[in-house]
């Protein structure tokens, strides 16, 4: 499924030549970042008994977890851009050597 430009889903769940990385939406990542870091904090509030730790590991994981998403999305957009990149550099070669090919045919054709 694509969603603004890029797959949605998980890797090779529509074909088994698509293993690669793919887009996750907001709303499925906000949905599993809630989910553990509510089992995150029963957890830690069940070993500590600290409300006030619970509060502060469980934002120090939700950073973490951020800076990670951050990250993940960086190295998409960059590696989405570096394909392309290489691609149009391709077209443009091969642009460039039609040409010389259609230009050697012309002249060929005028010194006949």
């Amino acid at each position: 499924m694509m969603v603004n430009g890029l797959r949605v889903g998980w890797p090779g769940a529509h074909h088994a030549s698509d293993c690669k990385w793919e887009a996750m939406s907001f709303l499925l990542f906000l949905r599993g970042f809630i989910i553990v870091l509510l089992a995150f904090a029963i957890g830690t509030y069940l070993l500590t008994a600290s409300l006030w730790s619970t509060f502060v590991q469980t934002a120090i994981c939700g950073i973490l977890i951020q800076i990670g998403y951050f990250v993940a999305v960086m190295l998409m957009v960059w590696r989405s851009v570096s394909k392309e990149s290489v691609i149009e550099k391709a077209d443009i070669q091969r642009d460039e050597s039609e040409r010389e090919q259609l230009r050697s045919h012309l002249a060929h054709k005028a010194d006949q």
